[in-house]
């Protein structure tokens, strides 16, 4: 049955070209021909094909009357001619965007005629099994066949998602012509197969920075045969794709106004700036709020709790656990809501450590550290006591610290207080799940109007997502990565001098957290 010819977008990827049949007075040749109307049509400057698709053009030409559907993909002005059909009987054809995470990867399969998002799905990352942290994983890449293993897992974790999403949607693999994909400077190491032994020793190199195309197949990702797969640059080792496309996904580059956009999973990862310039940096604030901070520490899940506060009037513990399931444990959310509620109720003094006049009998000492009891055996899932120990609380400060001495110095490095910061966009699952106020308690974010502070969900999926959909936002990659200047904050002497002063609660100055200094004066922190 014959289709209706839609309107394509003139941005995106899939575009009807309908061209003059040959004869005697215009015998070019059937690529040459829909080669110079497509650079022509959509204002390329070189555009390839496969020979295998070469030799099926004259077959397809001839059958459709000269009138196709072309699908391309590319950056640059320099583009891959993927997929040509009929244009009254053609197949659907799709993209997939994947945000490569550390601990999870997300997934989104579109619709690049229609434009639409087909399916959003996730996973473990199955390199975690080896190792929970990138260092571990750079270090056993090091082993005979690490480096072949690690990219095995991810290959293999990547296929089957892709397997499971296509037969939810009742579409086929094969018809997954383009790839985008971003991820941090050593996942995207790990699954392209480079070495990631230099991103961790000084001066910190990665084996490319920029961003490139290459076939899906190189890589065994089951998809479409002569499908194209785009992969976000770093601007370096702990600066990542992921990054850039979030920048990409928010904007950043067109605003007038001076926004700061924050990233916290295995680094905290910070951009400000605005049209005219960027500033971006990397610390590690990361590892304390994705299940590293204690042996209850854990990583979003059901059991997990990610909401908590003090009942009033009283000292039990209100929560709020991932499913509504018994707890088993406290995702990085709910660390934070923790920490508030101790430091408000006075549990934990200015410098974080537990005060037993408050805490009273929920002290015990495991293995000569005191602990704080959270969630009593007779509440939780594990029939353990869920505490929290004073190490744990010590790693947290060290992280909140490391978060807002970053956010200060790289504001200060530009004349700018936070301030005078009109929007920060608060990105991925600690902008989605954290509550401002509770972080603003500790000292964590700057102590701002709560409406500055905006979660902006998976921007680097969203990234993604959007060079699939949109030439133009693809193109504007290259110039985003240009936009950039990195500071390495290893050797920066005001942030070691202002980390000391941020490792109290909130922290030394009272002046840059009058909220909370309010709430003391009106008898809520003891």
């Amino acid at each position: 049955m014959m289709k209706k010819i839609l309107e394509t977008s003139p941005d995106g990827w899939v575009h009807f070209v309908k061209m003059s049949q040959p004869c005697i007075g215009d015998n070019v040749a059937d690529a040459d021909r829909l080669i110079a109307h497509l650079k022509k049509q959509i204002g390329s400057h070189s555009i390839q094909m496969d020979l295998s698709l070469i030799s099926e053009l004259p077959c397809i030409f001839r059958k459709a009357d000269f009138h196709v559907l072309c699908t391309l993909f590319g950056c640059e002005k320099h583009y891959h001619l993927i997929d040509v059909q009929p244009a009254d009987d053609y197949l659907p054809v799709y993209g997939l965007a994947i945000d490569l995470g550390t601990t999870r990867v997300a997934l989104r399969i579109v619709d690049l005629i229609h434009q639409t998002i087909l399916i959003e799905t996730a996973f473990e990352n199955p390199q975690s099994g080896i190792a929970p942290d990138v260092l571990t994983r750079i270090h056993y890449t090091d082993q005979i066949d690490g480096l072949k293993h690690l990219q095995q897992l991810i290959i293999e974790g990547i296929n089957g998602e892709i397997a499971k999403a296509c037969d939810s949607c009742f579409i086929h693999s094969n018809r997954i012509v383009c790839l985008s994909i971003a991820g941090n400077t050593c996942m995207t190491h790990l699954l392209l197969g480079l070495p990631p032994h230099a991103i961790i020793r000084e001066p910190y190199i990665p084996a490319i920075n920029k961003q490139f195309i290459l076939p899906a197949s190189d890589l065994n990702i089951r998809i479409h045969p002569q499908a194209r797969m785009f992969v976000f640059p770093n601007i370096g080792s702990y600066f990542g794709g992921d990054l850039i496309a979030g920048i990409l996904s928010l904007d950043m580059i067109h605003l007038e106004k001076t926004t700061i956009m924050v990233d916290v999973g295995t680094n905290a990862e910070v951009v400000l700036g605005n049209k005219d310039w960027m500033l971006a940096c990397a610390g590690a604030a990361g590892p304390a709020l994705e299940g590293g901070v204690s042996k209850i520490g854990m990583t979003a899940g059901p059991g997990a709790i990610e909401r908590i506060q003090l009942h009033a009037g009283t000292s039990e513990f209100v929560y709020q656990t991932i499913g509504n399931k018994k707890p088993v444990g406290i995702c990085g959310s709910g660390i934070i809501d923790l920490a508030a509620v101790l430091f408000q109720s006075g549990m934990l003094d200015i410098r974080g450590k537990f005060v037993p006049k408050y805490c009273k009998d929920r002290l015990t000492v495991i293995d000569d550290l005191m602990h704080f009891i959270v969630i009593p055996k007779d509440q939780s899932d594990t029939g353990e006591d869920l505490t929290i120990s004073q190490a744990d609380i010590d790693s947290l400060i060290r992280s909140k610290a490391a978060m807002y001495t970053i956010l200060t110095t790289i504001s200060h490095s530009v004349g700018l207080s936070l301030s005078e910061i009109s929007t920060f966009y608060v990105a991925g699952t600690f902008g989605e799940y954290i509550d401002p106020l509770s972080a603003i308690t500790i000292g964590m974010i700057p102590d701002l109007p709560l409406e500055r502070y905006r979660p902006v969900g998976n921007t680097s999926l969203e990234g993604a997502t959007r060079t699939l959909l949109s030439r133009a936002d693809t193109e504007s990659i290259p110039a985003i990565h240009q936009h950039i200047t990195y500071m390495e904050l290893n050797v920066n002497q005001e942030f070691m001098n202002q980390f000391s002063a941020a490792k109290f609660l909130p922290h030394t100055d009272r002046s840059l957290f009058p909220s909370v200094y309010e709430l003391e004066r009106k008898g809520g922190i003891h």
